[in-house]
């Protein structure tokens, strides 16, 4: 599936910009589809259907009168309506305007319609997206079954084989994922425990490591782990000289040490070799809806540290779980604003451009997987972010529609000017503080 890492190595600033450039088009494109098609739907002809801002690169007109067409850059995108004053759907063009099929022409309901769509196309996007990955991949079985074990290094114990179905681990029955947190509380973090398994209908006991051992499944973009080098299958054998023995075990070394140098000794495929990682402060969300800041290396660790045999996931329990996520992350996202915006945790939380950027890259990097969940996120973000009563954001648009609705008539044109003007500033100050983190601030 990691086909991403097939493309030839060009350097990492190449596989930065593709990647964001490449998301960042997609996400675009969907949501401006949103605006677009909703618009056909109610009566409202387009002009223009652009990827990119400035130079026309690419360009056809379809049967219906509407141009699509690819700019230079492509950092954005755009629908003109016919009759739009611009690009951005503000004002008229002082000729067609009033007609029933352009946007300041047709009815309230089908302009308020036409907005909305595209956050809504974008959270769409990402329910669909993490509901093919789940489709797609499946859940494991229950009982946990083993498909495939990773290499390990000689002083592990592991006597797993795959297609063993796993009973219980130290007595106790891992019972994923409902109960499996809970469960692994109850074991020790020791080198060898004892696997209770069943194989070719013979049950056994047979030694193994943790069920979720200091394994490094997954990099977190721009953290200390990913700047240092880590691997996707690293495992951790010992932090400043004591060995570790499950991902709980890595967590305290971490949480004792805080922001200091960390020697790592690492087994990589079939070799050893030393690390030395600086833990970062990051903001992690708390039970209580709070976030507090905890030095982390970056380094995550979701699951068991075999492949399980897996299960189909029907459609309907996909798109549910989907829509969950996107609604989580959408919470997550706010409150994470909000705590910046009171000062409980560190403005660098908030990344820019380049932060986007280089976080696309190391996603794509880590494989398909990683930078398909990347772009239904930040389809997710992206689409919050354009709901945010701001002018000039489709939630600014709909504050506008909101005002018609209560009053009769739309705000003057005089007043457009202003609020659009003022919300051009808010998003040019926002976006060259984010910058200034991305490269000054926050490095």
């Amino acid at each position: 599936m990691d086909f991403i890492n097939f493309i030839p190595n060009f350097g990492s600033p190449i596989l930065t910009i593709g990647a964001f450039v490449l998301a960042l088009s997609i996400i675009v494109a969907i949501h401006e589809y949103g605006h677009y098609i909703v618009g056909r739907w109610s009566g409202i002809d387009a002009e223009v259907f652009s990827i990119g801002f400035g130079p026309v690169l690419w360009s056809r007109m379809d049967r219906r009168g509407t141009r699509w067409q690819v700019a230079a850059f492509p950092l954005g995108g755009f629908v003109k309506f016919l009759g739009d004053g611009n690009a951005a759907s503000v004002g008229g063009d002082g000729e067609t305007e009033k007609a029933r099929n352009t946007m300041l022409g047709a009815p309230l309901w089908a302009r308020a319609a036409t907005v909305a769509a595209g956050p809504i196309f974008n959270f769409i996007l990402s329910m669909l997206v993490f509901a093919a990955l789940l489709v797609t991949l499946g859940q494991p079985l229950k009982p946990l079954t083993v498909s495939e074990l990773p290499d390990w290094p000689e002083n592990r114990a592991l006597e797993l084989q795959a297609g063993d179905t796993i009973l219980r681990v130290e007595g106790v029955a891992l019972d994923f994922p409902e109960g499996f947190r809970d469960a692994l509380g109850q074991l020790p973090s020791v080198a060898e425990l004892d696997y209770e398994i069943e194989r070719d209908g013979t049950r056994m006991t047979v030694p193994g490591p943790h069920p979720t051992p200091s394994l490094v499944q997954s990099i977190t973009p721009r953290s200390a782990a990913d700047d240092a080098g880590l691997r996707i299958g690293d495992l951790v054998l010992s932090m400043n000289g004591t060995p570790v023995y499950s991902f709980a075990d890595m967590v305290e070394v971490v949480n004792a040490t805080g922001p200091q140098p960390i020697s790592l000794e690492i087994w990589r495929d079939g070799a050893m070799r030393q690390e030395v990682i600086t833990p970062r402060m990051a903001a992690i969300p708390q039970p209580n809806g709070s976030m507090i800041e905890e030095p982390k290396l970056g380094i995550g660790n979701g699951g068991l540290f075999f492949e399980p045999k897996t299960m189909s996931v029907g459609l309907w329990e996909a798109l549910t779980l989907g829509a969950q996520q996107v609604w989580f992350i959408i919470v997550q996202s706010l409150n994470g604003l909000w705590h910046i915006i009171t000062g409980a945790i560190s403005t660098c939380n908030l990344s820019g451009p380049v932060g986007i950027a280089e976080t696309a890259g190391s996603m794509a990097s880590q494989g398909l997987e990683s930078f398909i969940t990347f772009i239904a996120v930040m389809s997710t973000a992206i689409g919050l972010l354009n709901l945010f009563p701001i002018p000039i954001l489709d939630g600014g648009h709909l504050v506008f529609h909101a005002w018609e609705a209560v009053t009769g008539k739309p705000p003057s044109d005089g007043a457009l000017r202003i609020l659009m003007a003022i919300g051009l500033s808010l998003i040019g100050t926002l976006m060259i503080f984010a910058i200034a983190n991305d490269l000054f601030l926050c490095p």
